[in-house]
């Protein structure tokens, strides 16, 4: 017997959104008028970042050393402006979650810095309104994906119990630690593996 579904949580890159963060890289290379290079290694090999994701840098401080490090002050629309540059929705995706029925709530987990969480919604703007007030980033919650931790924390956040929840996600280490703490959770990598997993689970 297939268990009742009431809720799912998505992650976000490469699931609701793939993301390519070397178009990102690049956006942030013209607004700086920097080498490629330089971006990449101000905000990826230096750890700035995963820092930012992981919550232990507040938003202020990571724009004011990623726009010391690339040579042009970054504030937060310039940032969201990469970031969409780099995350370009796919037409089948929305479609499939605009077909979900309206009395499933959907909701977004993601490993990412709390600006995602004005980010998403514009990405992904067909369909926001399905995940409004429900969008959830690791550096607000000070964990990532995979500590089973996060899970636990996001529920609490989102006043849902594990029970009548899916998450999908594209990494099947995130879908292990998501099933330890009582989930169901299946890999999702685009379109047509959402749809197997709705099929599966008769959502659609």
């Amino acid at each position: 017997m297939k268990p009742r579904i009431a809720r799912i949580l998505f992650d976000f890159d490469q699931v609701l959104a793939p993301y390519r963060h070397e178009k990102r890289i690049a956006a942030l290379a013209t607004y700086a008028g920097c080498a490629h290079e330089r971006v990449r290694e101000v905000l990826f090999t230096s750890g700035l970042e995963a820092e930012y994701d992981s919550g232990a840098m507040d938003t202020a401080t990571y724009l004011d050393r990623l726009g010391a490090g690339i040579g042009r002050a970054v504030d937060e629309e310039a940032w969201i402006a990469s970031r969409m540059a780099g995350s370009v929705t796919e037409a089948a995706m929305l479609e499939r979650v605009a077909a979900l029925d309206a009395s499933l709530a959907l909701g977004v987990l993601s490993n990412n810095g709390v600006l995602m969480a004005r980010a998403i919604p514009r990405i992904i703007a067909p369909v926001a309104h399905r995940f409004e007030g429900r969008v959830l980033c690791s550096g607000a919650l000070r964990v990532r994906k995979p500590d089973p931790a996060v899970f636990a924390l996001a529920l609490e956040r989102l006043g849902w119990e594990a029970t009548g929840t899916l998450f999908v996600d594209d990494a099947f280490a995130n879908v292990q630690a998501a099933r330890r703490i009582g989930l169901h959770a299946e890999t999702v990598t685009d379109a047509r593996s959402l749809g197997r997993v709705l099929r599966r689970y008769v959502l659609r």
